[in-house]
């Protein structure tokens, strides 16, 4: 029987390091073969003249380069797009690419552009935040670390014609990624490595509800950005948000999160996601219960207006209300941004994404048949 071949999009510069060892050979045809992979794109093994012909001919039986399959891709009015990802046993999944004009250096009109990436680290998710619609979806199991590499491999070669490559990635798409710890920690180490894609750590979030000890164990290992989602500033309302809450309360995470910025050094500051629910969390005392909860934490606040979905239940705030609700948070001395919703045409917003999963969760079909009451 012959042995499974490797996907080597799944290991960072230590796995292809291993990978030669284990060959006989010396550990920096790694660090060779990474530059040939994410410097010169080149897929081809027989063209990569720097390495053994006797380990190119051991690549092209042993090893593959395999992306996702493109299922679908869609570009929003606003220039956003997604795509519709196959991955393991016909599942489902999307991503979504965001360009962003910003005025400063570069180029002779003064501007440049980012481009935000957000991948998706399983299929679906585990933890069925009540208001998105993702968790609606049910979850069948964790991406590999190739799939969530290759999520960024399918996004730059859509730029390359422009000039163009990803300059953020956030791991905000379909899943909780610190459920999928070790195959996050190895895509995000592929994303920082000079000899791959070489982006900065504070260029690389990862976003969490609050798995408290997967942000301790982060904390040992790495020093990417890391985004909270926390939405409510009482373990009351939160348990009804972020069911993982009932798990791993306020007290519990703060503590952890101020243990991760610590681990950064004294500039780098934590992100707070808070989305924004008519009526639920986001009148005035909310604001204040929120500015009071993050004081002992070093931290900057983004303001997510909610995104509706079917049968959600839930209704967007009025701008007066938002506004009002950033004002507080400013006057009380905290940088705090206010999301604006991209690509919400193609259901490619925050809290929008769902994909195609084969649900063991059996949520996926109570959801439906609450989209069906409703619609009746």
């Amino acid at each position: 029987m012959n042995p499974p071949s490797i996907n080597l999009y799944g290991l960072d510069r230590s796995g292809l390091e291993q990978m030669f060892v284990q060959q006989g050979l010396q550990a920096f045809r790694g660090r060779q073969l990474m530059k040939w992979l994410y410097h010169q794109q080149r897929t081809d093994f027989a063209a990569m003249t720097d390495l053994p012909l006797s380990m190119r001919n051991w690549l092209t039986g042993h090893a593959n380069l395999e992306l996702p399959a493109v299922h679908s891709h869609k570009v929003s009015a606003d220039g956003t797009c997604k795509w519709l990802l196959q991955v393991d046993n016909g599942n489902l999944v999307e991503m979504v690419l965001i360009p962003e004009q910003i005025t400063g250096e570069g180029g002779p009109t003064g501007e440049k552009m980012r481009h935000t990436l957000c991948v998706s680290s399983q299929i679906g998710c585990m933890l069925d935040c009540s208001f998105c619609s993702t968790g609606k979806q049910g979850f069948n199991g964790n991406l590999s670390a190739a799939a969530i590499v290759g999520q960024l491999v399918i996004a730059n070669r859509y730029l390359q014609p422009s000039g163009q490559q990803v300059t953020n990635v956030v791991l905000m798409g379909m899943g909780e990624p610190l459920l999928n710890f070790d195959a996050v920690l190895s895509a995000t180490n592929i994303m920082k490595d000079d000899m791959a894609f070489g982006l900065s750590k504070r260029r690389v979030t990862i976003s969490t509800a609050g798995v408290v000890p997967g942000i301790y164990r982060l904390a040992e290992v790495t020093d990417v950005a890391l985004a909270i989602s926390l939405h409510a500033p009482f373990d009351e309302l939160r348990n009804e948000l972020v069911p993982v809450n009932r798990k791993y309360p306020l007290r519990e995470l703060l503590d952890a999160c101020r243990h991760y910025v610590r681990s950064l050094g004294e500039r780098r500051k934590l992100v707070i996601e808070y989305t924004l629910i008519k009526g639920v969390n986001d009148q005035p005392e909310h604001a204040r219960a929120l500015a009071e909860l993050l004081r002992p934490l070093r931290c900057k606040i983004n303001l997510i207006p909610f995104n509706p979905f079917p049968a959600s239940g839930y209704q967007r705030p009025s701008t007066e209300d938002i506004y009002h609700f950033q004002t507080l948070l400013m006057r009380s001395g905290y940088t705090t941004m206010l999301r604006t919703t991209r690509g919400d045409d193609i259901d490619a917003a925050c809290g929008q994404l769902v994909g195609q999963v084969t649900d063991r969760t059996r949520r996926q079909s109570r959801y439906l048949a609450r989209v069906k009451a409703a619609a009746s």
